[in-house]
C-alpha cells in the first residue's frame, strides 16, 4: 500500500536517529519540519559557529549526516524516501525534502547501517597499533562512492607526515584567533549537558611532538614526550564540488562512512582544521592530486570502547503543523 505522505509519528520516530549525526562541537545545528506530507531538513542558523564555521560549511555537512540517518530510519521502517536537495532557492536554510517512495523491505545493508546509528561515536583517544585490513578499507571507500564522493587513504609514513604538516599549520592559524578559542571553550561541557563536547570525550591533551593536531576539549594530560599515535590511518573525504548541495552530499557520505566503520568494528575521529582554513584545504587538495574539494579528514583505527555524546530531546528540533482544536 502506497504512503501518501509522512505523518508526525513518522517524523518523531525517525528524528530519534537523525539527531545522532555528528556536528562541529556537537552543536546539533538542524531542524526537522513536517510540511505537506514531506519531511524537511533545515539548517538552524542560531547554532552556527561564527568563528569556526563562518561560511556555514559545517552546518550543511552536519545536516547531511542527519539526512542520511533519516533515510536509513525511514527505509528500515518500510517507508523509504525520495530526496530532493535544496528544493527551494528562496529558502536557503531548507537543505532537503523527503517524500515517500514505493514501500519496500529494507536491504541488509540498510539494516546494518541503521543498527550502527546508536553505537557510533567520535573516538578521540589513541588507537591500537593493529592495522586496518584491506577489506575494511575498501568498504570505507565504497561507502563514499555510494554517496557520489571520494575517499583518499594516506598510505605510508611520508604521506601522513606531509598531511600532518598541513593540519598542524591550519590548527595554529585557527588557534591564533581569540574568537575561535572562546567559541571552543563555550562548547566545552564540564557538567552534564544535552549538547557540546563533554571533557570525558575530549581525548588526551596534545603534546608538541604529536603528528596530528587535537582541538583541546579539556581531556586529561598524558606523560610528557609520549607519542599520541605513531602511525594513524588517515582518510580524506571529498566531493565533486563545493556548493551548498555538494556539502550536504558530503555530509551524507560522511555519515555512511562513519556507520560503515562502526559496523566493521572500527573507531573514527574527525579532523576538520585543514578544511576550515581555505589555504590549507587547497594545499591538501593539491597534495592529493584529486579533482573536487576535500570536505573532512578522518582518523581511522581500532580503539577502546566509548559512548556517544549527549543529544537534545527530539521535540526541541521538530517543527510540526499546528492541529486546529
Amino acid at each position: 500500500m502506497d504512503i501518501v505522505g509522512y505523518t508526525a509519528d513518522h517524523l518523531r520516530a525517525a528524528a530519534v536517529d537523525a539527531v545522532r549525526a555528528p556536528s562541529l562541537h556537537n552543536t546539533q545545528p538542524w531542524r526537522l519540519r513536517l510540511r505537506d506530507g514531506g519531511i524537511e531538513v533545515l539548517a538552524d542558523p542560531t547554532r552556527r559557529l561564527p568563528a569556526t564555521d563562518p561560511s556555514g560549511w559545517g552546518v550543511r555537512v552536519a545536516c547531511g549526516g542527519a539526512l542520511f540517518n533519516l533515510r536509513m530510519a525511514l527505509a528500515v521502517a518500510g517507508i523509504p524516501a525520495r530526496v530532493r536537495l535544496r528544493p527551494n532557492p528562496a529558502e536557503p536554510d531548507l537543505l532537503a525534502r523527503l517524500v515517500p517512495d514505493i514501500p519496500r523491505r529494507p536491504s541488509p545493508a540498510e539494516q546494518s547501517l541503521y543498527a550502527a546509528i546508536p553505537r557510533r561515536f567520535s573516538n578521540r583517544m589513541p588507537f591500537w597499533p593493529d592495522p586496518v585490513p584491506a577489506d575494511a578499507r575498501w568498504r570505507l571507500g565504497d561507502a563514499a562512492r555510494a554517496e557520489q564522493c571520494w575517499l583518499e587513504l594516506l598510505i605510508g609514513v611520508s604521506a601522513v607526515a606531509a598531511f600532518g604538516e598541513i593540519a598542524r599549520s591550519a590548527h595554529r592559524v585557527l588557534d591564533r584567533d581569540p574568537a575561535y578559542r572562546i567559541e571552543r571553550e563555550q562548547w566545552l561541557r564540564r557538567e552534564p549537558a544535552p549538547d557540546g563536547v563533554p571533557t570525558s570525550a575530549g581525548g588526551p591533551q596534545s603534546e608538541p611532538q604529536d603528528l596530528l593536531p587535537t582541538r583541546g576539549f579539556g581531556g586529561r594530560d598524558r606523560a610528557p614526550g609520549r607519542d599520541f599515535e605513531p602511525e594513524p590511518l588517515v582518510g580524506v573525504l571529498g566531493s565533486v564540488g563545493n556548493t551548498a548541495v555538494d556539502q550536504v552530499i558530503a555530509g551524507q557520505a560522511l555519515q555512511r562512512l562513519l556507520l560503515t566503520a562502526t559496523d566493521a568494528g572500527l573507531s573514527v575521529s574527525m579532523l576538520s582544521q585543514p578544511i576550515e582554513v581555505p589555504a590549507a584545504r587547497e594545499q591538501l587538495r593539491l597534495s592529493l592530486g584529486r579533482f573536487g574539494t576535500p570536505q573532512m579528514v578522518l582518523r581511522v583505527g581500532y580503539g577502546q570502547p566509548g559512548r556517544p555524546t549527549p543529544r537534545r530531546g527530539v521535540e526541541e528540533v521538530l517543527d510540526l503543523p499546528v492541529v486546529p482544536a
